[in-house]
């Protein structure tokens, strides 16, 4: 074989590994292979591009991958699982920037050389860095939000969508008149300075509660933009996981879309949440509640048959996932049948409480989605909610003035006794009441998660 098809039979390899990896990651249980399977795939990509004899300075390509190998692996080790959601980000932003910089650098080359690129190399490479700084920007800013370096809440301005409208309207023109062949490298990069403005005032006025969804999105755009300067380098492993990112991206952000009932054009231009329903402390309804101790709730379990836990973001703030799985020992050795109901947008990201549970070695058997065990709630004893707010909140079944109206939730309601551990009566992201806290069947236990349930492992042992 000679050198060129040892390097497309590299990239071959490589495809087949990231489309394997996504099948792969499509169960907790087959995951962790998965993940194996997208390394081994991009070392081969890597190790096959140094045979590329276009290639001049190997040494820079060297550095590179030590330097991003080394700030990976030790993100990847300190970031705690609550933040995982920014480190995603951080890492699409880094990623997208990286594209635009590619297209900079092929484009400047070309100009420099006094070449004239292809028709559609300049497309391409006009596209893809917009893309790539557009995602760029707006990844800093979901990172920022989520990192609540900046406020969470949407900033929306008077004339926003107009502006925003004039800065797309802006972008087209700059890579029109790039498209006609004017060749110019400020023109360039004044059109990468706009998407990056752009990319920084579409994320402003979204709210934190739909960074995961715009992360999705942006990823997405990353995979694009990623895939385009595969076209333009010619390179087929690029091209093709740039492919696969960007349509699993695009069908992820639709997939949590539609487990919030909300449309895309709302989660991007809604400013849900704007009212910052965080902040609040108390029922505006003014309906009393039951508070329970934890012996309380340690008696109850004594006389169910069946538990289902609820897993939410107050889990992954408090850590206590460990607990969690402790206590999920404790009742099963007393005979108990016991359950994990995770919603589709519970935690910050989809798969956020999976992944948590995985890290506390939660069997998968136990892990049930939402078409799963809701049918089970009526026929369960006791239903223990750990952190979670919006998703258990019956009024998105009927209340049309609500904003989660229509939003599949966890009918943890209809189950015949329901224990939520919360740190405050604080709302959710939705910035709504939970009629679940004042219902007869509900009683509530007010402290830190962790806290609340290793001293309930105790109560347990008691009754």
């Amino acid at each position: 074989m000679t050198r060129a098809e040892w390097i497309e039979a590299g990239y071959l390899f490589a495809a087949l590994c990231f489309i394997l990896s996504l099948k792969l990651l499509n169960s907790p249980a087959t995951a962790r292979r998965g993940n194996w399977l997208a390394m081994l795939g991009m070392a081969v990509a890597l190790a096959v591009t140094f045979l590329n004899e276009a290639i001049r300075h190997y040494e820079w390509i060297v550095v590179g991958v030590l330097l991003g190998s080394i700030v990976g692996f030790v993100a990847a080790r300190r970031v705690a699982m609550t933040a995982m959601p920014q480190m995603v980000a951080l890492f699409n932003g880094v990623g997208g920037g990286a594209v635009a910089l590619v297209s900079l650098s092929e484009y400047r080359n070309a100009v420099n050389a006094e070449m004239s690129l292809p028709w559609v190399g300049l497309i391409t490479s006009v596209l893809s860095a917009i893309i790539g700084s557009l995602s760029f920007s707006g990844s800093l800013i979901a990172f920022g939000k989520l990192q609540e370096l900046i406020t969470t809440r949407p900033l929306t301005y008077k004339g926003q969508r107009e502006s925003n409208l004039f800065l797309l309207f802006s972008l087209v023109v700059l890579a029109g008149v790039l498209w006609t062949g004017l060749p110019s490298v400020w023109l360039f990069c004044a059109m990468i300075g706009l998407a990056l403005l752009t990319g920084i005032l579409f994320v402003l006025p979204i709210g934190g509660a739909d960074m995961p969804v715009v992360i999705s999105l942006l990823n997405s755009f990353t995979g694009v933009a990623a895939g385009l300067a595969g076209f333009v380098l010619g390179n087929t492993a690029l091209l093709t996981g740039g492919a696969l990112v960007g349509a699993s991206g695009l069908i992820l952000t639709f997939l949590m879309c539609s487990a919030m009932n909300r449309s895309l054009e709302n989660v991007l231009f809604g400013a849900f949440g704007a009212e910052g329903g965080t902040m609040a402390t108390s029922l505006s309804s003014g309906k009393s509640i039951k508070s329970y101790t934890v012996e309380d709730v340690a008696i109850m379990f004594s006389n169910a048959e069946n538990v289902v836990i609820v897993p939410g973001y107050g889990m992954a703030v408090a850590q206590a996932q460990h607990v969690v799985k402790e206590l999920t020992t404790k009742l099963q050795e007393r005979g108990i049948d016991v359950k994990f109901a995770i919603h589709p947008v519970a935690g910050r990201m989809p798969g956020h409480m999976n992944v948590l549970l995985a890290e506390a070695d939660v069997s998968y058997d136990l892990l049930y989605d939402l078409e799963e065990i809701n049918p089970l709630f009526p026929q369960t004893d006791v239903v223990l909610v750990v952190g979670a707010n919006d998703v258990v909140n019956p009024a998105a079944r009927y209340d049309k003035n609500s904003p989660i109206y229509g939003m599949p939730i966890l009918d943890v309601d209809r189950a015949r006794s329901v224990v939520v551990i919360k740190r405050s009566m604080a709302r959710g992201f939705a910035g709504v009441d939970n009629e679940l806290f004042t219902m007869d069947n509900t009683s509530m236990v007010f402290g830190d998660a962790k806290a609340v349930i290793t001293k309930l492992i105790s109560a347990v042992n008691q009754y």
